[in-house]
């Protein structure tokens, strides 16, 4: 999917966006992706992942 961690799998949410009138339409709530190279499965690939991830160390960057 495209607005999805590869590594927690956290994803884009639904919400409403409620004007001043109190009506309601939807909107999506996107996750804070960046594209980082990383090691996955023993190589280097460019991965989408959110930077939560990135900054808990479950990302390996590559050097």
């Amino acid at each position: 999917m495209a607005f999805t961690c590869e590594y927690c799998g956290k994803a884009r949410q639904k919400a409403h966006k409620i004007s001043h009138s109190n009506i309601k339409t939807r909107k999506w709530q996107q996750p804070n992706l960046q594209a980082v190279h990383a090691l996955k499965d023993g190589l280097v690939q460019k991965v989408k992942a959110c930077t939560r991830c990135i900054r808990s160390g479950a990302v390996v960057k590559a050097a």
